[in-house]
This record gives C-alpha cells, sequence and structure tokens, in this order.
C-alpha cells in the first residue's frame, strides 16, 4: 500500500462528522490532531487555530527559503452524516477504490494536499507552500473564512473531487425567508379572517415563473442557468382556523454575474404586483445566508500551470468544466487570491455509497507537487 493510500484510509477511519450537520457528530478535534502531528512529522511547521472553540483549522508550512510565490492548498476535513450506512468509517479497497464516508468528499483531496505539502518540504522552493486542513465547510464555511483573515497567498488550490478536470467556475445560493401576515379567525367567520397560507400561494406562483424565466435566460458556458425552488412551508394553527402565519424557504442558486441585489429585485417583482393588486397581502424578506458563485480566468497563471502540469503528468489535456455545487473556493477568491479547483474523482458524495478513485488520488498529488515546484521556484 502507497504512502498516499495508507495516509487516506486512516483519515477516514477518523469519524469527523459535522456537529452542525448532525447533532452530537464529533467535529474535526480528532482528525485534526491527526493531521497536526503527521505534518510535523512530515518536517512542516504547523499552526492550529480554532474560528470558534473546538472547531480547528490546521496550517502546515512547507517554508520557502524566499523571494518566490506563496501557494495554498485547502481541503476540508468535515463530512456529513452516515445514516443507512455499513461501517462508514472501516475504510475498504475493491478494484482500487477506497470506500467509507468521507473518502470522495474530500479527505481523498486532504490527503493529496498533505502528501504534496511533504513533498514540498524537501525540495529547494524559493516559495511557501501552505496547507489549510479547515474545518467546517459542510455547513457555514467559519475555517475557510478564518484562514483568509489571517493568512495570504499568491494563489490557491482547493481538491475537491473533479476527476483531475480543471473547475474554473461554481455556483453561488441565497437562502430567503419569506412571511406572509393573514388573520387568525374561526373557520366559520371569513368575514374576519385573512388566510396567510392562500396569500404565500400567490408567491409560490410567482416562484415558479421566476424559475422558467430563469431557464430562458442566456446560460454561463459552464454552468448554465440559475434557479430558484421553494424549499420549506410551513403555516397554520389547526384545521378550523384561519392562518395568522405562513413562512417559506427559498433557495435561489446563482451563476457568476448574478447578484443578491438582482435577486432582491426579483423578489421585489413577485411581491409588489401582488400587494398592489391586494389590499390585504402582507409580506416580508428577509435574507439567511449568501454565497457568492466563483469564476476564474484561464489566463490566471495558477490556471495555466495547473494545465501544463496535468497534461505532462497524465499524457492527455484535461477538461475546463464547471460545478453546480458551492465550494470554499469563492471565499478564497473573494478575499483577492486566485483560485483554481482541482481533485481526484470518485462517487457518492453524501450518498450511502462513496468512494475514491485510487489512482487519481496518487496522480492527484503528484499534480499537486509538481505546480507547487513550479509556481513556488
Amino acid at each position: 500500500m502507497s504512502e498516499i493510500i495508507d495516509l487516506l484510509r486512516q483519515l477516514v477511519a477518523i469519524d469527523s462528522i459535522n456537529p452542525d450537520l448532525v447533532p452530537g457528530g464529533p467535529g474535526e478535534e480528532k482528525i485534526a490532531r491527526f493531521i497536526a502531528d503527521w505534518s510535523r512529522k512530515a518536517g512542516l511547521e504547523v499552526v492550529w487555530e480554532e474560528p470558534v472553540p473546538g472547531r480547528p483549522n490546521v496550517i502546515g508550512i512547507a517554508r520557502g527559503s524566499g523571494g518566490g510565490r506563496t501557494l495554498l492548498l485547502n481541503a476540508h476535513m468535515d463530512t456529513v452524516g452516515v445514516a443507512g450506512m455499513e461501517r462508514p468509517h472501516e475504510p475498504f479497497i475493491q478494484d482500487y477504490r477506497m470506500y467509507g464516508r468521507g473518502a470522495y468528499d474530500m479527505k481523498a483531496g486532504l490527503a493529496a494536499i498533505m502528501i504534496a505539502g511533504a513533498a514540498a518540504k524537501k525540495r529547494l522552493l524559493r516559495g511557501d507552500v501552505i496547507i489549510t486542513a479547515v474545518s467546517d465547510e459542510e455547513f457555514a464555511s467559519i475555517g475557510t473564512a478564518s484562514i483568509v483573515k489571517n493568512w495570504r497567498a499568491d494563489a490557491a488550490i482547493v481538491t475537491e473531487p473533479t476527476e483531475l478536470n480543471i473547475c474554473t467556475a461554481h455556483k453561488g445560493f441565497v437562502w430567503l425567508d419569506i412571511e406572509t401576515e393573514g388573520m387568525a379567525a374561526h373557520g366559520s367567520r371569513p368575514d374576519l379572517g385573512i388566510d396567510a397560507i392562500v396569500k404565500m400561494g400567490k408567491i409560490l406562483v410567482g416562484i415558479e415563473e421566476l424559475e422558467r424565466l430563469l431557464h430562458t435566460s442566456p446560460p454561463h458556458i459552464l454552468l448554465g442557468t440559475g434557479s430558484v425552488h421553494a424549499s420549506f412551508i410551513q403555516g397554520g394553527q389547526e384545521l378550523s382556523s384561519y392562518p395568522n402565519h405562513c413562512f417559506l424557504n427559498i433557495e435561489r442558486r446563482t451563476v457568476p454575474g448574478e447578484t443578491v441585489q438582482k435577486v432582491e429585485a426579483e423578489m421585489a417583482g413577485i411581491l409588489e404586483p401582488i400587494a398592489s393588486s391586494d389590499s390585504n397581502f402582507k409580506a416580508s424578506i428577509k435574507i439567511q445566508m449568501v454565497r457568492e458563485p466563483f469564476e476564474t480566468s484561464l489566463d490566471e497563471t495558477i490556471v495555466r500551470t495547473l494545465f501544463h502540469k496535468t497534461s505532462s503528468i497524465l499524457g492527455y489535456e484535461p477538461k475546463e468544466i464547471g460545478h453546480a455545487g458551492w465550494m470554499d473556493s469563492a471565499i478564497l477568491s473573494s478575499a483577492g487570491i486566485p483560485t483554481v479547483i482541482f481533485g481526484p474523482g470518485g462517487e457518492g458524495a453524501h450518498a450511502v455509497v462513496e468512494w475514491s478513485n485510487l489512482q487519481h488520488v496518487e496522480q492527484c498529488a503528484k499534480i499537486l507537487t509538481a505546480v507547487a515546484e513550479e509556481f513556488c521556484a
């Protein structure tokens, strides 16, 4: 068993379920201590930081001799839950795939940056290679949000799974809460009651129309169009009463160029015509969370270097791809760090069966090492 495959096996064996997703999940502390110990033994400088108590980041630094560019490699330690899985933290290998929770999302990428960091330490590079093993990507991304406050780099690679293709764009999202107000009354008194759920129905019709319009708008070349859907709805007190409140949670997925201001204008465009035609309509909107979409240029030095080294090592040119999901890359990019996404392949993110392609894992580490050698020379 190669060093990186044994390392991945050890990482998958550590339960690091995000406690904000699954109450009682152990979080990242145990796996962070393992990574810190491993990194010290590999000769890296190690910094332990906690964005909030008990939710650590581990930063490993392969310090250069000076005068070179700094490369930051980023991967998250936390995983989603394991409901329905058999022995999720007893990794096993079959057909050169490693199975277990987190093997694909994203401990394979985590193992690759650790090996690349250790390799960089052995090279005579002028620039620094910084390994950031971060907490909480699966929920609120407090880990990478803390990294950009305290660390700077000339470029970053996030090793989320890409099948060894090069991801230069992903979608963002806006979560919104909408509340409609009615008037509580006995079900026999329609003269007194105002039905907040029925009022919300008018908004739902508007959401459906917005979804249709989004799908007819000019698509992003890698990501297609944005989208919107109703996620949760709640209202009513009892069967024989007019409901005085109804609550709706909406997710609006965004592509580059779509801002939170655009989303707010879309929602106003739904509510204002309803209010102008219905004197009993009362509704309010609250933005719950915003995660910006991400896009980087093929002309960035780190992207060109990654394309060159990947093509050289694999013997073929990787594809430029986009990703529908959101990643910590957007935080790094928003902080002014040119960022690209590149990682091994597999299947089963958040699924009952999850596995990583071990050949990709080995190749990913080799490519990251070669990129660091050129970029930080």
